[in-house]
């Protein structure tokens, strides 16, 4: 009667899924799980934080479609990792986050780290309870990974005390759930599609605007027919990057606010009218809205709709490009003509020689640089915003920006999850010299596992998508806390055991970059840029 302790429950529950890599910082609540992985070859990758572990769970959902799993010991490395269990679920990704606890014999009564984990997650996740009993692990993992998948993606969390994972348990005596989580999705209302796709089929001025829910679809390649059979503007926000390729001629990045202003009919797929939409107020009132989202409760939030759709992405993309088709006319093109203005506007900057870098001279080498089957990760915020403009995203989840918290300290966490899911591809990290100090340890991880990356800086010797509202509001002698100095951040990754370049001119950029990749480590490329005015009047609050 063979007898295996909980540890090996949840790495055979891992196993059963598929899982290949998890992701942690160590500590003894949770070492029995490690035990576990390694019976299944299922590869335990650490960090030197616990929030760049669960960053790290969540870039490998954003780069593989399946949930990420990240493993914290109990006390501070839980709370270590709440960052992270945020912005997953406000970016609606699927995560698994299992933190340790004292034994339950204990409880109540001081031990080492112990405090009520459950009730400080429950906020911030799709689910958060304590596992209590061993033989309870296969059931608490399914579900788990059900409530992660099913309906709007997010994190759950799992707490598991030290004796349930130390203790043992008869293999015969165990209970395995199957055929616990459906790969269904839902559909819209067929009398609500056809509302919406009359919308679209006569509508003169269409405009769609994909979000991030777009990507954990199954039917997420129907948007090619989609925006064919409509012939509309198509703009990409979040995870849906690389749902369309930058030479795609419907696809459009650069005056989506105008296209919007113009538009007598819009259509919005799995993105609220949040911060980044302006909360849906610079849309003409009289615009027909059709707004399709997982959440019944994000439609009609902010903006109303004169159709709302619940239900998944891509499917509703196959249902209405079923459902109808437009005329074409001169509209895309209209919208053609309101991009080429806007990057008429960039050249002078995008060719700059001026030094310190020009920050669109910056991101046009940057752009120039990188292959196109390369991930892009985002960790910072003004240069971020100037090199999303330009920089091109060539494939699906390929892109990897913090999402709508905000959150900067992603880079290395996403970069690393990334290189292990496409380890043949090259992952870049555009990086402000401000976010490169939150987790800028994480090259010593990444360089002593042999996970390679490069990450390019633009260095402003500032956090200047804060500072530039803060001089204008109180003027240069009342600014503090946002300005830094050059810090030649490349020679401490050089130290880390990664490869670093220091770069002034423009010219640099590019011979630098081609280097860092060659050179098979973990690199920073650290470009000192100047000011600019293209992000005059950028959101930072």
């Amino acid at each position: 009667m063979p007898h295996v302790h909980g540890g090996r429950l949840v790495a055979d529950a891992l196993h059963q899924e598929g899982v290949s890599h998890v992701f942690t910082l160590c500590g003894g609540h949770i070492q029995h799980i490690y035990d576990g992985c390694l019976d299944h070859g299922i590869r335990v990758v650490d960090f030197r934080h616990e929030q760049s572990a669960g960053h790290a769970a969540e870039g490998w959902a954003r780069a593989t479609g399946k949930p990420g799993i990240a493993l914290v010991t109990a006390g501070p490395g839980v709370t270590d990792a709440v960052t992270a269990a945020a912005n997953a679920m406000r970016g609606g990704t699927p995560m698994i986050l299992i933190g340790g606890q004292g034994p339950r014999f204990f409880s109540g009564m001081g031990s080492l780290q112990e405090m009520d984990h459950v009730t400080l997650l429950r906020s911030i996740t799709k689910w958060s309870v304590t596992v209590p009993e061993t033989r309870r692990i296969p059931d608490f993992m399914a579900m788990a990974f059900r409530k992660a998948t099913t309906g709007v993606p997010g994190p759950v969390f799992l707490e598991m005390p030290l004796d349930v994972l130390m203790n043992m348990e008869r293999t015969e005596d165990l209970h395995w759930p199957e055929n616990y989580r459906t790969e269904s999705v839902a559909g819209g209302d067929p009398a609500a599609v056809l509302r919406a796709a009359d919308l679209l089929s006569r509508a003169v001025r269409p405009v769609a605007l994909v979000g991030t829910q777009w990507w954990w679809s199954p039917y997420r390649d129907a948007i090619g027919e989609f925006v064919e059979r409509y012939d509309l503007p198509t703009f990409l926000n979040g995870g849906a990057r690389g749902a369309l390729r930058p030479d795609d001629p419907r696809f459009f990045r650069l005056c989506r606010n105008k296209a919007l202003g113009a538009a007598d009919v819009i259509v919005v797929f799995g993105t609220p009218w949040d911060f980044r939409l302006n909360y849906g107020n610079d849309i003409p009132p009289k615009t027909a809205v059709i707004h399709v989202d997982l959440d019944p409760d994000v439609i009609g939030h902010n903006r109303g709709a004169n159709v709302g759709l619940v239900g998944d992405t891509g499917l509703l993309m196959r249902q209405l490009a079923e459902a109808g088709r437009r005329a074409g006319n001169d509209w895309v093109a209209t919208v053609r003509g309101f991009e080429d203005a806007r990057l008429a506007k960039m050249q002078a900057e995008m060719h700059s020689d001026a030094i310190p870098v020009n920050p669109l001279r910056f991101s046009k080498e940057l752009a120039a640089a990188m292959p196109r089957d390369s991930t892009v990760v985002c960790d910072g915020g003004d240069i971020v915003g100037t090199a999303a403009k330009v920089v091109d995203v060539w494939s699906p989840g390929h892109w990897m920006d913090p999402g709508p918290l905000g959150t900067l300290g992603v880079g290395p966490s996403f970069a690393m999850a990334a290189k292990l899911a496409r380890p043949d591809e090259p992952v870049f990290v555009i990086y402000g010299d401000g976010s490169f100090g939150l987790n800028g340890m994480e090259y010593e991880a990444a360089a002593r596992q042999k996970i390679a990356f490069v990450g390019v800086m633009g260095n402003d010797g500032a956090w200047t998508q804060i500072r530039r509202g803060q001089v204008q509001l109180f003027g240069h002698e009342r600014a503090p806390a946002t300005g830094l100095e050059f810090t030649r951040y490349d020679l401490m990754v050089e130290a880390l055991g990664g490869h670093g370049e220091h770069v002034v001119s423009p010219d640099q950029i590019r011979p630098a970059i081609d280097r860092a990749l060659a050179s098979g480590k973990p690199a920073l490329v650290n470009v000192r840029i100047g000011s600019s005015a293209f992000r005059e009047g950028a959101i930072s609050v």
